[in-house]
C-alpha cells in the first residue's frame, strides 16, 4: 500500500479525535462558559450538521481544483476550526469553530476515499479505503481517551490545540506524500449530481444512515447504560470506549479485506451480525463481562460495514464518484443524529437505558433489508446486461457468416 494512505490516515485520525473527544470534555466546556450540559450539547449537534452540509457543498466547489490541493485546503480549514475552538472567548465562537472544523470532515473522507481507491489496483480498492478509515478507528482507541485525559488534567483548550497540531501534520503529510492526480474527470457540476439518478446510490446512503445509525443509538447513551445497568463506575467508561474502538479498528480492516473479495456478502453478513449484537446487548448489558464483550462486537460489526458501503457508492457512481462518496460520509453523520434522537425518545418514554439497543437493532435490520434489495437489483442489472450482450452477438452472427 502506498505511503500516501498514511497521510490520509493521519488526517482521519485528527478528524475522528475532534469529532468524539468533545463528549469526554463536555462538562468542563459547559462549566467554563457557564452553560448547561444540554446547551453544550450543541457542540456535538452543530458538528454533525456541519458535516452533512459541508460534505456536498465543499465537494462540488472542489471540482475545479486537483484532489490533492482540495485535501490540503480541507486540512487547513480543519486547523483553523480547531484553533478557533481552543481560543474561543465565548461559547458562541466555540460553536462557530466546531462548525468550521466539521465542514472539512465529509469532503475529506469523500475525496480521500476516491484518492485512496485510485492509488491501488482494482482488487485492493476496499482495503485502501479501510486503511484511510483506520485513522478514524485509531482515534477512538488513542485520540479520544487521550484527549479526554489531557482535557481533564490540563484543560479542554489544550486538547483542541493538540488536535489542531494533528491537522498541521495531516496537511504536511498530504503535501509531501499524496501525488498530484490532476483535477477530477468530471468538471460539470450537473454531471456530478447526475450520479444521484442511480437508485443504487440512494440505497447505499440509506443503508449508511440506518446501518451505522444503529451503532450510535446504543453508543450515544453508553455511559448511563454501563453505569446504571451494568454497574460500572464512571471512570471505567473511558476504557470501555477503548474496547469499542478496538472493535472498530478490527472490523474496519476485516471489512475492507473481505469486501475486496465478496462485497455484498460481506455487507449482508456484517449488517445481520450488527442487528443480532444490538438485540443481544439488551440482555448482556446487565452483566459487566458480557456487556464489555458485546460492546466491542458492536464496534467491530458496525465499522465492518464502512468499507463495503463506501466502495459500493464508488462502484455505482463511476462517472462522478467524488460527490456521491462525500454525500455518503454525510449520511453517516445523519444516521448518528437520527439514532441519538430516537434513542433519547425511548429513554424519555421510560423504557429504560437499554431501550436504545432495540432502536439500533431495528435500524440495522432495516439497512439489511435494503441491502437485499440492492443485491437483487444489481443481480438483475447484470443478468440483463449479459442477455443484451448475448443477443447482440447472435444478431451479428449471420452477417459474419455471409462475409
Amino acid at each position: 500500500m502506498p505511503l500516501a494512505l498514511l497521510a490520509l490516515a493521519i488526517g482521519a485520525f485528527g478528524i475522528g479525535t475532534t469529532e468524539f473527544v468533545i463528549m469526554g470534555v463536555l462538562p468542563q466546556v459547559a462549566g467554563d462558559f457557564g452553560v448547561t450540559i444540554p446547551t453544550a450539547g450543541w457542540l456535538v449537534s452543530g458538528y454533525a450538521l456541519g458535516v452533512v452540509i459541508g460534505a456536498p457543498l465543499l465537494t462540488v466547489l472542489g471540482t475545479k481544483v486537483s484532489r490533492k490541493k482540495m485535501l490540503m485546503f480541507l486540512m487547513a480549514l480543519f486547523v483553523i476550526g480547531n484553533t478557533l475552538s481552543a481560543l474561543a472567548p465565548s461559547f458562541g465562537l466555540m460553536l462557530v469553530g466546531r462548525v468550521v472544523a466539521s465542514l472539512a470532515h465529509g469532503a475529506f473522507f469523500g475525496i480521500g476515499s476516491v484518492v485512496a481507491a485510485d492509488l491501488v489496483a482494482p482488487e485492493k480498492k476496499a482495503s485502501a479505503i479501510s486503511l484511510m478509515f483506520m485513522g478514524l478507528t485509531v482515534a477512538n482507541i488513542v485520540g479520544v481517551p487521550g484527549g479526554t485525559s489531557i482535557g481533564q488534567a490540563g484543560g479542554w483548550r489544550v486538547t483542541f490545540l493538540i488536535v489542531a497540531a494533528l491537522g498541521v501534520i495531516g496537511f504536511l503529510g498530504v503535501a509531501k506524500l499524496v501525488p498530484e492526480m490532476g483535477r477530477p474527470k468530471t468538471q460539470d457540476v450537473r454531471s456530478e449530481f447526475a450520479a444521484f439518478k442511480n437508485v443504487q446510490v440512494w440505497l447505499a446512503m440509506a443503508m449508511t444512515v440506518l446501518g451505522y445509525g444503529g451503532v450510535f443509538a446504543a453508543i450515544t447513551y453508553i455511559t448511563p447504560m454501563m453505569t446504571e445497568v451494568a454497574g460500572y463506575t464512571e471512570g471505567a467508561v473511558t476504557w470501555l470506549l477503548v474496547l469499542f474502538g478496538i472493535g472498530m479498528f478490527l472490523g474496519n480492516l476485516l471489512g475492507g479485506k473481505f469486501a475486496d473479495r465478496k462485497l455484498m456478502p460481506m455487507l449482508l453478513t456484517s449488517l445481520a451480525g450488527l442487528s443480532a449484537a444490538l438485540l443481544l446487548f439488551t440482555a448482556t448489558a446487565h452483566n459487566k463481562v458480557l456487556a464489555a464483550i458485546t460492546l466491542s462486537l458492536i464496534g467491530a460489526l458496525g465499522f465492518a460495514t464502512v468499507p463495503p458501503l463506501q466502495k459500493w457508492v464508488l462502484d455505482q457512481a463511476p462517472a462522478a464518484p467524488t460527490l456521491a462518496s462525500a454525500a455518503n460520509i454525510g449520511a453517516f453523520n445523519l444516521g448518528n443524529a437520527l439514532a441519538a434522537w430516537l434513542g433519547g425518545i425511548v429513554i424519555a418514554a421510560g423504557l429504560g437505558y437499554t431501550s436504545p439497543n432495540w432502536i439500533g437493532a431495528l435500524l440495522s435490520g432495516a439497512a439489511l433489508l435494503l441491502a437485499f434489495v440492492a443485491a437483487y437489483l444489481d443481480r438483475r442489472t447484470r443478468t440483463a446486461g449479459r442477455v443484451v450482450a448475448g443477443s447482440t452477438v447472435n444478431e451479428r452472427a449471420p452477417a459474419a457468416i455471409r462475409n
